[in-house]
């Protein structure tokens, strides 16, 4: 059973890590982390990124503008930028390393400790590029609750809202960090190898052609 499931879970593991890299990089660069809809202009929705802010109007149109300065951003986007992009380099690493030490990867056969490790790491930097990826997007949302609750600004001012983005990262991390979780488990569970299957069946093959011997008059 082990032969059938490991390296199925294997690819499971890997299959959900690269669909969480890629919503991950998704995340980075979609420019609804926030969206304003304004009562006086209903027709206009403003969209906020770690790049850009734009705006969307009803006819279907949209005019973004990049940021100017990195400095000028609030602490919250200026820190999500960062740890999105340790997110989507840490994804890809661990997907580079978790490939080369697939079972089902003929490369390196022979050297099934080594191809351990590396599923053992790569699930290790699933795991940390997962939590890397949850931490900014709970961040922007958490300060996006406390200035939509805020008594200080005035009821009449426009408040944020969560944007589309902020879900696709909470799925992205998600996925990346159940994906480390398959492959870290294939670790974990009882291994049979080739090599000692073929050598068992070697060895039994031998004892009957023994008593095959001892039997013959």
């Amino acid at each position: 059973m082990a032969l059938v499931y490991q390296p199925v879970m294997q690819l499971c593991g890997i299959l959900v890590s690269l669909l969480g890299w890629v919503l991950s990089c998704l995340t980075t660069y979609l420019p609804q982390w926030k969206n304003l809809n304004l009562e006086l202009n209903e027709l206009e929705i403003w969209t906020m990124g770690l790049w850009q802010a734009c705006v969307v109007q009803e006819e279907g149109g949209m005019q973004c503008k990049d940021f100017d300065s990195f400095l000028a951003l609030p602490p919250e986007l200026r820190i999500s930028r960062i740890l999105m992009f340790f997110s989507n380099g840490l994804g890809l690493l661990g997907l580079l390393l978790s490939g080369f030490g697939l079972d089902c990867l003929k490369i390196g056969e022979r050297q099934q400790e080594q191809k351990k490790r590396l599923l053992l790491f790569g699930g290790m930097l699933f795991w940390i590029s997962g939590i890397t990826a949850i931490v900014p997007v709970s961040w922007v949302a958490h300060s996006t609750v406390q200035e939509f609750w805020d008594e200080n600004i005035p009821d009449i001012v426009p408040r944020w809202d969560f944007g589309e983005a902020l879900f696709v990262g909470w799925l992205a991390g998600f996925c990346l960090i159940l994906g480390g979780s398959l492959l870290n488990c294939t670790i974990c569970s009882i291994e049979v190898h080739p090599s000692s299957v073929h050598y068992a069946v070697g060895e039994q093959q031998d004892q009957c052609q023994h008593l095959e011997t001892e039997t013959r008059p």
